[in-house]
């Protein structure tokens, strides 16, 4: 760890070093807050980006109204395969939008820059590789894939266009994964050594139960289209608007909840991923028919690199969590730990590192090595809070995807980012299926 220390060290300079370094930083709360800060993102460059949703779903809808709160984003046109929602579509947008149940009469408009796809994960890689291949700038929820065989395909397709292409794993864009990753490089916590993150609900929409639109039929929903590339079923209302409850179309907890983990974590740590991979859960309250657990557990083990050292990694999901809402990554270092979150990051520090175990205490006494004379003391705990008016991890992701297509620039989560994060999650669903360690290789993408 200390050479990756020294590295950051003398990229950052003399002085930005000296800034991170200085004992304000590791100030005693509440005494010091530290506020994370932003810049704007907002492009200088007046030209208007004309954007088309496919999937208008709960997602989709967040991620185009989070859109359209940038300047010069204007919506043109929407695809989803229900009535209700294109109906929506138009009393939110405005009636002049182009509306379809085919994606296709998307991406035959020249006008449109950029997409963004908001589909269940099963369409994930068609409608990119076809957006892709028609030009189209692309936004894609995550996971970038459904099963971990189709990610050489979306790179292979995204660096033949020429495209942007980003990821929505928003965090990847927060004030707090760049705070946590700043401190990891200065040697806040010391080596790091283990990592955790934890997401947990308690409801019934937070574990998929999504209501049913009355009119759910053949008749206002497209079935046959929204199946053309999955096997064929008779028509199932709960296979379409609870669609992430079904490994035919959704990845379970660990694609929707683990991702985002995954990839926080790797942009902090500068990891490319695990190399071996356990999970383990159960379906233990929602059983409403789903084909996933409701708790899963994953276990990861991260080798030595030039970019960090050897760690493990525990990830939890709890559907079923009485408390209701704890959701966190946590970084743990040799001199202290981090909890990040997107608009605030904790760090703890030991003061002193005296063990509170009694029997070491008693050995310490015997062997006569403690001091009467007291000792200065490192502070305990700092905190970082995103400063009021700080628009969030989700706002200043679709920055900078509509910065990059401007300035062609590059974007926090690209499909080679996205796919590694996305790997691991998946293979999560094959080591509980199978209920076996499952050997990945992080740098060539691909099992073992």
């Amino acid at each position: 760890m200390e050479k990756h220390r020294r590295l950051f060290l003398r990229n950052l300079g003399l002085a930005g070093a000296a800034a991170i370094l200085t004992p304000s930083v590791f100030a005693k709360t509440p005494e010091a807050l530290n506020f994370l800060e932003r810049k704007t993102l907002d492009s200088n460059n007046p030209k208007t980006l004309k954007i088309a949703l496919i999937g208008a779903g709960g997602m989709g809808v967040a991620d185009t109204n989070t859109a359209l709160q940038h300047k010069n984003i204007e919506l043109v046109a929407v695809c989803d395969l229900y009535d209700g929602r294109i109906n929506d579509a138009k009393t939110t947008w405005g009636s002049n939008l182009m509306v379809t149940k085919n994606y296709q009469d998307v991406l035959k408009r020249s006008d449109i820059d950029a997409v963004i796809i908001g589909t269940p994960d099963f369409w994930h890689k068609k409608i990119s590789i076809d957006a892709l291949n028609a030009g189209k700038h692309v936004y894609c929820e995550k996971p970038m894939v459904h099963t971990v065989d189709e990610g050489h395909e979306i790179i292979n397709a995204w660096k033949k266009s020429g495209k942007v292409y980003i990821v929505g794993s928003q965090g990847m864009s927060s004030l707090g994964n760049e705070k946590a990753k700043e401190l990891l490089a200065a040697g806040a916590i010391g080596e790091l050594n283990y990592a955790e993150g934890f997401w947990a609900r308690n409801s019934p929409i937070g574990a998929w139960q999504y209501p049913i639109p009355n009119d759910a039929s053949t008749k206002t929903v497209d079935w046959k289209n929204y199946l053309s590339i999955s096997k064929d079923l008779p028509f199932d209302p709960l296979r379409f608007f609870r669609w992430r409850n079904y490994l035919d179309y959704g990845t379970g907890m660990a694609g929707d909840l683990f991702v985002h983990l995954f990839s926080s974590l790797h942009f902090i740590t500068n990891s490319i991923g695990p190399n071996k991979i356990a999970a383990m859960g159960g379906l233990r309250y929602w059983k409403d028919g789903r084909e996933v657990p409701d708790i899963l557990l994953g276990m990861f083990d991260y080798p030595d690199t030039k970019e960090h050292p050897a760690f493990n990694l525990s990830l939890r999901c709890n559907f079923v969590d009485g408390t209701s809402g704890t959701t966190y990554l946590k970084l743990v270092g040799s001199k202290g730990s981090m909890d990040v979150e997107w608009d605030r990051v904790t760090l703890k520090r030991n003061a002193g590192g005296e063990s509170d175990d009694p029997f070491l205490a008693a050995k310490a006494k015997e062997a006569n090595t403690k001091s009467d004379r007291k000792t200065m003391e490192a502070p305990l705990t700092t905190v970082y809070n995103a400063q009021s008016g700080y628009k969030g991890a989700h706002y200043d992701h679709f920055g900078n995807f509509f910065d990059a297509i401007r300035n062609n620039g590059t974007v926090a989560e690209d499909p080679l980012f996205g796919f590694r994060a996305a790997a691991p999650a998946l293979l999560c669903n094959a080591s509980y299926e199978k209920n076996a360690f499952i050997g990945w290789d992080p740098q060539n993408m691909k099992t073992i």
